[in-house]
């Protein structure tokens, strides 16, 4: 009986060994890379053993899972804003151009980033890596300034009011163009000399190059933080401060009115609880801090680099990846839930999914995160 135990322990302790020789051998993370990618990894990774295998399942899966819930989402939102008339609105083509950028996102990232996973590094070599990675960074950065672009639209109907000037057609192209064109400039950048781009520490993703330290790659993560990041940042604030301040000032205009009035509520029964300009303010704000809830995470990878503030690791890096390309997954969601025409014209092409909106939301004035407004704040 002794020597049978003796000879499993001895049995288990192999396969223990076995299992866990890459992480005390010499074996690093950076092994498998393809000879042709080796003058694009920083030395910093070469510190860290090879990942856990497990690490790459599970990136894979979940990117698949976001890849299908995402596409699919998007897909459905760009179809019904385009196919049914009363949303075909100037407003809504902002709101269309998210859905584009978000649906690309997870449609061109999604499929190399699985196949990597499975490979556990990325095998599609240095050309295909500045490719991938200014994919990501230009339809990250076109969703931000998309969503910048919604704010003001927001502030535009909400403080200004009957002062303001309408969107149009042309304007809301207008507006789409410059947000591409830009988010290009700042994306194609890398390639052109300004950074680069380089695998991330988990190699199965390419990114900027935050671990560089001469002046000419720093310099560049911080103007992309600063006009990419920040700055869209404080335009959404500066919006969304007035169009609060205009909100609250409305709804105090509105009591004060209707006690002068002797009655409970100027508002009809469908409205009562919470103004149309209340509900698409949060449903904006919603998207916008999901957004950064995304995106931040990535940030603070690059910062780190660039400062050297904290070590990062190759798992570190994974996080930054998911949580970014989860981005994609969040605004088809939040219309499904919060926008009632888009749900009702969902309903009428897909019963199926069971997402008919009530008859309150069907009486409500609120077409979009951006539909122009019915109800203006009082001056």
């Amino acid at each position: 009986m002794t020597i049978e135990r003796q000879e499993v322990g001895a049995m288990t302790m192999r396969a223990w060994d076995g299992a866990m020789a890459p992480y005390t051998s010499n074996q690093t993370v950076v092994d498998k890379v393809l000879p042709e990618m080796l003058h694009l990894i920083d030395a910093h990774w070469y510190q860290f053993p090879p990942m856990d295998p497990l690490w790459y399942s599970l990136l894979g899966c979940t990117i698949a899972v976001l890849c299908l819930i995402s596409v699919t989402g998007n897909a459905m939102v760009i179809y019904i804003f385009t196919t049914t008339k009363h949303l075909k609105t100037p407003s809504n083509l902002l709101v269309v151009n998210l859905a584009v950028s978000d649906f690309l996102m997870m449609a061109c990232m999604a499929p190399p980033l699985m196949i990597n996973s499975y490979n556990q590094t990325w095998v599609f070599g240095p050309l295909f890596c500045a490719i991938y990675a200014c994919g990501g960074s230009l339809y990250g950065t076109v969703s931000i300034w998309t969503m910048t672009a919604i704010a003001f639209d927001r502030y535009n109907v909400i403080v200004k009011g009957i002062a303001a000037k309408p969107m149009t057609i042309n304007g809301a192209l207008l507006r789409i163009f410059a947000v591409w064109l830009s988010s290009l400039a700042w994306t194609v950048a890398p390639i052109l000399g300004w950074n680069r781009y380089v695998p991330e520490g988990n190699m199965t993703a390419c990114g900027t190059d935050y671990l560089s330290k001469d002046l000419l790659s720093r310099s560049y993560i911080v103007a992309y933080a600063i006009f990419c990041y920040f700055l869209p940042l404080a335009l959404i604030i500066y919006s969304y401060y007035f169009i609060i301040q205009a909100v609250a000032a409305h709804e105090r205009a509105m009591r004060e009115q209707a006690k002068k009035m002797n009655v409970a509520s100027l508002r009809s029964s469908d409205t009562a609880n919470t103004s149309t300009e209340c509900k698409l303010a949060k449903v904006a704000l919603m998207t916008i801090s999901l957004w950064f809830m995304a995106w931040t995470p990535y940030l603070v990878i690059n910062f780190a680099g660039i400062f050297e503030t904290a070590p990062i690791s190759p798992l570190g890096t994974i996080w930054g990846s998911v949580f970014a390309k989860a981005n994609a997954v969040y605004n088809p969601i939040v219309y499904g839930i919060s926008h009632p025409k888009y749900r009702a014209a969902l309903y009428q092409r897909f019963p199926a999914l069971a997402c008919r909106p009530s008859a309150e939301e069907n009486g409500s004035v609120a077409s979009a995160n951006t539909a122009v407004c019915e109800e203006k704040p009082a001056a």
